[in-house]
């Protein structure tokens, strides 16, 4: 759910946008106002959260480039205006799109495609940059260690207790490969073995029933997990198509 605010000095327009945020699925007017200090106040204090503020330009006390340049950490900002001269200013302050009035519902949904693509690109990003290791209990009792996706080579089953050998130094945890296999991204890592989980980007070599990690590590490829292995990495697999 995407959460809108208004701010225009002018109360007719504050409800034709707040009819249309709220007739639109996945948009939710959490606030309007037809000062612009108030506004500000609302938002920057965190009364009031927006994803998205549709900000006039024209209005006393202070503009709406100048409001948008105050807000613009805070939320994304599309402007809703009557003077179209304003456009450059406005894309200046990393305004998401320019609104000129009278504004049609059709154009409105436009602008929101626009956010929703932003916000979802952001959204993604936040994600990958926090995805990207794990904690894991190593063999000193009370000591967690930070393991990196990007610095394990392969992963190895020994007895009662699993060594997630690293670029760095091996890392040993009384986990089950199961739940190692669980915590790491299936879109990076592939069980290869019973024993061995690879990190798909530090294969070198696939041979028989052998693979050679980046390393010079060699692990053993598993009947039973050799076609779904194969498959992954398939997909980077460059031939003449024949």
């Amino acid at each position: 759910m995407i959460k809108c605010f208004v701010v225009d000095d002018e109360a007719h327009n504050i409800r034709l946008l707040s009819d249309y945020i709220e007739k639109t699925p996945g948009l939710e007017l959490v606030g309007a106002a037809e000062n612009p200090l108030e506004a500000l106040h609302a938002i920057t204090s965190g009364t009031v959260t927006p994803d998205l503020v549709f900000v006039d330009v024209d209005m006393p006390e202070l503009s709406g480039v100048d409001l948008a340049g105050l807000l613009n950490r805070h939320t994304e900002i599309v402007f809703a205006t009557a003077y179209p001269d304003y456009a450059l200013q406005a894309f200046e302050k990393n305004a998401l799109d320019y609104l000129v009035k009278p504004i049609s519902y059709e154009r409105f949904l436009q602008s929101v495609s626009k956010v929703r693509l932003r916000i979802s690109a952001e959204s993604s990003t936040v994600q990958e940059r926090e995805n990207t290791y794990i904690f894991v209990k190593s063999d000193v009792k009370g000591k967690m260690v930070k393991v990196e996706y990007e610095e394990i080579v392969y992963v190895e089953a020994l007895q009662n207790y699993v060594k997630i050998h690293t670029t760095r130094e091996p890392v040993i945890t009384h986990l089950t490969m199961k739940k190692v296999e669980e915590g790491l991204p299936e879109d990076r890592f592939s069980r290869v073995h019973k024993s061995f989980i690879v990190h798909n980007a530090k294969v070198r070599v696939v041979e028989g029933n052998q693979v050679t990690l980046d390393d010079k590590s060699v692990v053993a490829l598993g009947s039973s997990y050799r076609d779904a292995f194969l498959q992954k990495i398939g997909d980077r697999l460059l031939n003449n198509g024949k």
